[in-house]
């Protein structure tokens, strides 16, 4: 991926002439504003710095892009059309699974045997945030201290801090700057499966999901949206007495998988069993992994994917920056207040109040 310097002179000229303009947050943002924030962060500096492969500067670098303050939020864009020419080289894998199935034992299993390969491994981990206090525990490095050691890893813990799609908002930013800092294999870990666990998958170039064997219903309760995403299937610990079970449960997935999944696709993903525990089957799994990434080279699909997620990933700010607008607008903070008294009164129904809502923000000037 490249960016010609031309264009990429003129995106930096207008991020630092229109500073007082919305940039994405709710709010214009006061060039003085900027100005104080940029005397605290020097932009031209990150980026030496992730280039350089700082540890310490590129966990700088994500807090600044997972900040929300619109000051920070300009500074983040700034930095990031600087890394853009320097990311799209690393080899994207998503894991998402049920609760205790084993996910950051596997990626502390995988990583490893990557990095021994010579691999750079970058780990994003999501960890769900409290809907009462907004706080995450971001447990994951205690959870792998072995591959948190290593020097080229780098595993970074954010909260989901209420993201739909079990990531985070700058989850796609933060792979850019790992792209930029050399990492050449990133893998994500959300915060589980779910109706709409699934966002990971529009963001990766391998979408895994693993299960367990012998979990009472959970194979009726996988939803279908996973399976239809997922291109690889993995049942972990398969270990001891839960083998023969894992079997089991990997053919009735694959069963299922011929379900969802049309005759004619150009990838039918695999079942297996794996212990990551006992290191068993993962490289297997990784092997699959290279196999699904020649298959998609193949057929011209990688690169459309990566476009495609491109695309994606402007549409989901344009929502997001439209309901931080939505949500932080004057105007309908005054009109919220007797719409929702209305409604607990039962004086209009829900698609009414919506509508009423709306129209006000649109009549925002």
């Amino acid at each position: 991926m490249s960016i010609d310097d031309e264009f990429l002179e003129h995106h930096l000229g207008s991020l630092a002439t229109t500073a007082g303009t919305d940039l994405g947050s709710a709010t214009a943002v006061a060039p003085e504003v900027v100005r104080r924030a940029r005397r605290r962060i020097d932009v031209d500096e990150l980026f030496e710095a992730v280039r350089d492969r700082d540890r310490t500067r590129i966990s700088r670098a994500i807090t600044l892009l997972e900040s929300t303050a619109p000051a920070h939020r300009v500074l983040a864009q700034e930095l990031l059309v600087r890394l853009l020419p320097f990311s799209g080289d690393a080899l994207r894998v998503g894991i998402t699974g049920v609760p205790g199935v084993g996910k950051s034992t596997f990626i502390e299993a995988l990583g490893m045997k990557l990095i021994g390969e010579g691999h750079r491994v970058a780990v994003l981990a999501i960890d769900p945030s409290s809907t009462r206090t907004r706080g995450s525990i971001l447990g994951d490095k205690t959870r792998m201290s072995k591959l948190s050691s290593q020097d080229d890893a780098f595993i970074r813990p954010s909260p989901s801090a209420g993201t739909l799609g079990g990531v985070a908002k700058a989850t796609r930013e933060s792979m850019v700057v790992f792209e930029a800092a050399g990492f050449d294999i990133i893998l994500v870990e959300t915060v589980g499966v779910g109706q709409s666990e699934v966002a990971v998958s529009n963001m990766v170039d391998c979408f895994t999901f693993l299960a367990l064997a012998g979990a009472g219903d959970q194979l009726q309760g996988i939803k279908k949206g996973v399976l239809e995403m997922a291109d690889l299937v993995a049942i972990n610990k398969a270990d001891g007495p839960n083998t023969k079970t894992a079997k089991r449960a990997a053919r009735e997935l694959a069963a299922a998988l011929r379900m969802v999944r049309s005759e004619d696709a150009v990838w039918h993903p695999p079942t297996m069993t794996m212990s990551a525990v006992e290191g068993e089957g993962v490289d297997k799994f990784w092997e699959t992994v290279q196999e699904h990434h020649e298959a998609m080279l193949r057929c011209g699909k990688f690169e459309e994917n990566r476009r495609e997620q491109q695309v994606g990933w402007m549409w989901s700010m344009v929502h997001e920056t439209l309901l931080q607008r939505l949500n932080t607008s004057g105007r309908v903070k005054e009109t919220r207040t007797f719409v929702e008294d209305q409604l607990r009164h039962g004086r209009i129904t829900p698609t009414l109040a919506a509508e009423k809502i709306l129209e006000v923000f649109d009549a925002t000037d």
